[in-house]
């Protein structure tokens, strides 16, 4: 199959990648000529593992390529890909469609033969209804069919999961398109992993439905932790009682500092604003979204008050500045909250992070960053752990306790035993235990 995809970012990089490596044809198509000359050149404007070689073996292959010349790559094409960025607009929270409703209108011009335009981005309902709109009026005479095809990619993740899914939602009633997706995804299909096939608009919905509930899932947790350290139980034993569970399932109940990244902070919004527009009011998403929005300065304050109150004056050691590991990603991460909410308390942050820092001076121009992890840790009051890289799961806890003014632990991603930690000589401050 001939595959186009619109837009090399983060989805349309690693899907194009990745189809490339099912042994389709595939060229990822971009308006910025110098992201397409950097990927030509084999320089990835992401950080996500395992990527930089799978591009490059199937370049090497001739299956994959990267081109600014959007109307050729969509005249060959036998399923185009809109894979171009869905921000939240300013204002109301509502998903911003203005770069998928350009891309669909370009791709109209070019269209030559039956064709499948694929939403991969993430929209709201009555989004393909749009793009159809829009490719019709624009182009009366093109042939074509609109398939919604939602991404399910976790950050660090990427690979492993459009290699080998949970499942690949399909939506779409066109049976001519819906047989050149079954193409598309056949190299999946021997691997048995289900492809789900449903009406467009259920698919557009079960991509924010799916994002939404994972966010409860993660904020009723870190609720719960916060009941558990006021009676005094563990929330690590209390997750594993209720996640073996199959109805619960285990995932997604690590508590912590509030989820962030590209995902879950747009998709609930987009969700509610969706919600509201039909008149059918998600008062749990409504409820999540101010529990997480608040929790992420509330994590500032713990901080301070494992200090004893006060870090005027005080120099805080962060470590791990992105939302998650194994990534680059600062959208939405609950460090922005947490080093501004200790900025206004008057302290000093010095920080380190594997690959996010670049990306981080962005949104925090006034810390100090480290080459580090021990680095950062010289002459602070106190030591933080926010991202829960494997880098920080072994630390030398003597050599932290020499490096540090006072022997103050706050791990907000409970990746250290307790009993370990206190037997160091520290004051340990964990997310509910």
């Amino acid at each position: 199959m001939k595959i186009t995809m619109i837009g090399s970012g983060y989805v349309g990089l690693v899907s194009g990648a990745c189809f490339a490596d099912f042994g389709h044809d595939v060229t990822c198509v971009d308006k910025d000529e110098t992201k397409i000359d950097a990927l030509r050149a084999g320089r990835i404007p992401i950080f996500e593992p395992g990527l930089d070689q799978l591009v490059a073996k199937n370049v090497a292959a001739g299956r994959l390529a990267f081109a600014t010349d959007l109307a050729a790559a969509v005249g060959s094409a036998d399923a185009v890909f809109i894979a171009v960025g869905t921000p939240s607009r300013r204002g109301d929270g509502h998903a911003d469609l203005s770069y998928v409703y350009a891309a669909a209108a370009e791709i109209a011009h070019a269209l030559k033969g039956f064709t499948v335009i694929v939403d991969k981005s993430t929209v709201p309902v009555g989004t393909g209804d749009e793009v159809e709109r829009i490719i019709r009026e624009t182009n009366p005479q093109a042939d074509f069919a609109v398939i919604s095809n939602p991404e399910f990619l976790r950050e660090g993740a990427a690979i492993d999961d459009f290699k080998r899914p949970d499942r690949v939602v399909i939506g779409g009633e066109d049976p001519r398109g819906l047989e050149v997706m079954r193409q598309v995804y056949r190299p999946l299909v021997l691997g048995r992993s289900p492809v789900i096939e449903m009406s467009r608009r259920a698919a557009e919905l079960t991509k924010y439905a799916g994002n939404a509930f994972l966010a409860t899932k993660i904020t009723f947790i870190n609720e719960i932790a916060d009941l558990c350290e006021k009676v005094g139980a563990d929330v690590q034993a209390v997750a594993r009682g209720i996640g073996l569970d199959n109805r619960i399932g285990a995932k997604f109940l690590h508590p912590g500092p509030g989820y962030g990244g590209s995902c879950f902070p747009k998709d609930t919004l987009a969700l509610l604003k969706t919600a509201q527009d039909y008149g059918a009011p998600q008062r749990i998403v409504e409820t999540v979204v101010a529990v997480n929005d608040q929790r992420k300065s509330g994590m500032g304050r713990k901080v301070i008050e494992a200090c004893g109150g006060d870090v005027n004056g005080k120099t805080i050691a962060l470590l791990g500045l992105t939302f998650k590991p194994n990534t680059d990603d600062m959208r939405e991460s609950p460090a922005i909250a947490i080093v501004r909410t200790l900025e206004e308390a008057g302290a000093t942050v010095r920080a380190y992070d594997p690959e996010g820092m670049e990306l981080a001076k962005k949104d925090l121009p006034d810390i100090v960053y480290c080459t580090g992890a021990y680095e950062t840790m010289e002459g602070a009051d106190a030591l933080v752990i926010v991202t829960e890289w494997d880098a920080f799961r072994a630390l030398d806890l003597a050599r932290i306790k020499g490096l540090l003014k006072t022997p103050v632990l706050v791990d907000l991603r409970n990746i250290y035993p307790r009993d370990m930690v206190e037997a160091a000589g520290f004051s340990y401050t964990a997310v509910g235990r």
